[in-house]
């Protein structure tokens, strides 16, 4: 690796927008090469952080980590595989992917979620799918059908996957109900007793975004680290990821 940027592997995964464990679940299953280790310190480049997120962007789109391996080689000729297989933005694959864009059949999930009770009505119910007809169905919200093909993709079964997604989206739905009543007392109730003239509304404004994003930005990084934390304190896991400690 030379010239470029540099990365730890918690820059890198902050970089391209992923968790820590995800790089070294990557590591693990053969899709990311190792980084350059200087000292005790492995250093990644931009080569890495582009295809971290081209693994984010593939699993996103449902393809396994298996069928990504397989696509190493094209990588290693120089081919660029987002290029090769025209994995889109961000934004364009909310467009492919999400309300309205590509169906499923129904019997495809069923197939899917046939060892998980009650599956097919538990991954409609959590919003992850949702029925275009009686016989297909299609993704409704691009980053819970990602997190299941992500974690379904690092052995997690596929029971397990989906009960996990269930909780994520409970709990975030009682963060987002916080916020709000975070921003109907601390933004609303001043505003509504205001003259709701244009500064006063210009204040409301600013108050309400900043309710709305900071709580977000603050709990990634919290969670990262809270989640690296508790995985050194085991000591099994912690022994087998830092050896060196």
């Amino acid at each position: 690796m030379t010239g470029g940027p540099e990365y730890t592997i918690d820059e890198l995964a902050r970089a391209a927008d992923s968790t820590v464990r995800s790089v070294r679940v990557y590591h693990e299953r053969g899709v990311l090469p190792p980084p350059e280790v200087r000292g005790r310190t492995g250093y990644y480049g931009a080569e890495h952080l582009n295809r971290v997120r081209t693994i984010s962007r593939l699993l996103d789109r449902g393809i396994k980590l298996n069928g990504i391996k397989e696509l190493l080689a094209a990588f290693d000729r120089g081919d660029d595989l987002g290029d090769l297989l025209g994995v889109p933005d961000a934004d364009q694959l909310s467009r492919d992917i999400g309300p309205g864009g590509a169906t499923v059949a129904a019997t495809e999930l069923q197939n899917r979620f046939a060892d998980v009770p009650n599956g097919l009505a538990r991954v409609v119910t959590a919003g992850v799918f949702e029925p275009v007809d009686a016989t297909n169905y299609r993704v409704a919200d691009a980053d819970l059908a990602g997190l299941l093909d992500r974690l379904e993709g690092a052995g997690v079964p596929i029971t397990a996957a989906l009960q996990e997604v269930e909780r994520l989206k409970a709990d975030c739905d009682r963060v987002a109900r916080r916020v709000v009543d975070l921003v109907r007392e601390h933004a609303w109730e001043p505003f509504a007793n205001s003259e709701r003239g244009p500064d006063d509304h210009a204040e409301f404004t600013a108050r309400v975004g900043t309710l709305r994003s900071a709580p977000g930005r603050a709990a990634e990084d919290l969670l990262n680290r809270l989640i690296d934390r508790y995985l050194a304190q085991d000591a099994e896991i912690g022994a087998v990821l830092n050896p060196d400690s």
